[in-house]
């Protein structure tokens, strides 16, 4: 990169590896050309051609991409690291980046980079780069393209695929991403995938996977008054642009939660899930996010391994951010049980609509069955009516059915039900199993006094158990090993308490909350 005035020049170096060969002219030439054409989609005004270097006998030598140099001191990673109000530029760089979604590129090439199988081909690739530096020195001494057009990036700076930028170099410890961290990142993020296959199939039947950007760095956009110019998109590998367009966003949401403004990060997300009209589960924001957090890291573990200067403790960071997002996007199933009268429905109600989760419940879905109205009062003795027990056994297999549809598109789930029945409990795990999901149980546990009490003062609702039915069901509800028990014998809030901490109990600090975004009509 050469700075002269208001301009930046770019070059292309005559260097050969493995994923391109620029030693021919012509080939630098194209490459300097495609990298204009592609960054014109969101910088039009910025990048202005490819000039000609002319040798001494009069014809081309070299080619040079010429660029509109940009204010250093408008760049989104200098506002966002100072805390300057960043808000209208977020919302407008969403706009962009949605637009450029919107007319990309798509098609069956590009799909088949945006599936479950491709996402957790790239995650094990990088997973065993990194695993690879433990013990040794990391980096592979391969040279890449300074990205900066205020001020050149430092020499020696990896690009975000991990292309070294120093050449011959070694030393330097192994990775410093802990055994530890690293397979519990793994563990995570391939449970993920691997039970996820409906909803990337859903991604790429909704035109999902597009021709994106592929390296959205807040060092790379720049907030100007009549709007951002969002440069340097990658064009070395097409197939490393080909992602979900939410994936293409979380990068720039992960790199401002690296800066310190999780916030901003936030706020972005949500304007562009208005803009693009992709109402994403927050699972998948997290889990992409992660993805890209882990992609910096392991970017940051060869700079380590190449003696840069806080390239560890940055790798660490990425690492635990990349950690964090896993946890916070494991997809859940959580049973919430107990006899009539002790509160389960309430507390149901109240963690999925405290977490955002599904909630299911048992006696909605056995009146559907029986083309009631979930008011509808259908009160009979202890199995008998539409509580006969091949009722109950339909209701359970319809209420699983649901609950394993939703899992596989990423939706966590409340199920309200007794749960009662040992054989039903297991045919929830093997749900769990089926759709490498997270399964917690909940039993509901209340003073018979104050069961009494509650069943006493009920009137018409979704439930008819009344004080026999509860007591017979009681009665014959064998243990329930591996339940937490909750006592929902006081206040809501106070039970509510009690399950959030066995759904998540303290460990790492928790990562930023994306609610679903709701989109207006049309």
């Amino acid at each position: 990169m050469v700075l002269l005035g208001d301009r930046a020049y770019k070059m292309k170096k005559p260097v050969r590896f493995g994923f391109l060969d620029f030693t021919d002219r012509e080939a630098r030439r194209a490459a300097c050309q495609e990298e204009v054409a592609l960054n014109r989609r969101l910088a039009p005004d910025v990048y202005e051609g490819v000039a000609d270097v002319i040798g001494p006998d009069g014809r081309p030598c070299e080619h040079l991409i010429v660029m509109r140099r940009m204010p250093a001191e408008r760049r989104l990673a200098v506002l966002a690291r100072s805390g300057a109000p960043v808000g209208e530029h977020l919302r407008r760089i969403a706009r962009q980046v949605a637009s450029l979604h919107a007319r990309a590129r798509r098609g069956p090439e590009i799909d088949r980079e945006g599936g479950g199988r491709a996402l957790r081909a790239r995650w094990t690739a990088n997973l065993a780069e990194v695993r690879e530096l433990h013990g040794g020195p990391g980096g592979s001494g391969e040279p890449g393209e300074p990205g900066q057009h205020g001020e050149p990036r430092e020499h020696g700076e990896l690009g975000e695929h991990g292309r070294s930028g120093r050449s011959g170099e070694s030393g330097g410890p192994g990775s410093p991403v802990g055994a530890a961290a690293l397979g519990a990142i793994e563990r995570l993020a391939l449970r993920f995938v691997d039970g996820r296959e409906p909803l990337f199939r859903a991604r790429v039947e909704q035109g999902r996977i597009v021709d994106g950007h592929g390296d959205l760095l807040a060092e790379d956009i720049f907030c100007l008054d009549d709007g951002p110019r969002i440069l340097d998109c990658l064009e070395f590998d097409e197939r490393l642009r080909f992602v979900d367009g939410l994936d293409d966003a979380a990068f720039l949401a992960m790199d401002l939660e690296r800066l310190g403004a999780p916030g901003e990060a936030v706020a972005f997300l949500d304007h562009y899930a208005e803009f693009s009209g992709d109402p994403s589960p927050p699972c998948l924001v997290h889990h992409y996010v992660a993805y890209r957090a882990f992609v910096r890291a392991k970017v940051a573990c060869l700079r380590h391994g190449q003696g840069g200067t806080g390239a560890g403790r940055e790798a660490g960071e990425l690492a635990e951010l990349a950690l964090r997002h896993l946890r916070a996007g494991a997809v859940t199933l959580v049973l919430v049980g107990g006899p009539p009268g002790t509160g389960k429905s309430a507390l149901a109600g109240a963690v999925a609509d405290r977490l955002g989760y599904t909630l299911l419940s048992s006696d909605r879905i056995r009146k559907e069955m029986a083309g009631l109205t979930p008011r509808t009062r259908a009160a009979a003795p202890f199995e008998e009516g539409i509580y006969r027990p091949e009722w109950t056994e339909r209701t359970y297999g319809e209420l699983l059915s649901r609950a394993e549809r939703l899992l596989g598109l990423g939706e966590p789930v409340v199920l309200d039900a007794s749960w009662t029945g040992a054989a039903h409990r297991s045919d929830a795990e093997r749900v769990a199993r089926r759709t490498f999901t997270d399964l917690v149980a909940l039993r509901c546990a209340a003073p018979a006094r104050v069961v009494a009490e509650r069943l006493a003062r009920r009137t018409a609702g979704v439930s008819d158990a009344g004080q026999a039915v509860s007591e017979a069901m009681a009665a014959r509800t064998p243990p329930w090993p591996g339940a937490v028990e909750i006592d929902t014998g006081g206040a809501v809030e106070d039970a509510l308490d009690q399950a959030l901490g066995a759904l998540r109990p303290p460990c790492a600090p928790a990562a930023p909350r994306f609610p679903r975004p709701r989109l207006e009509p049309g």
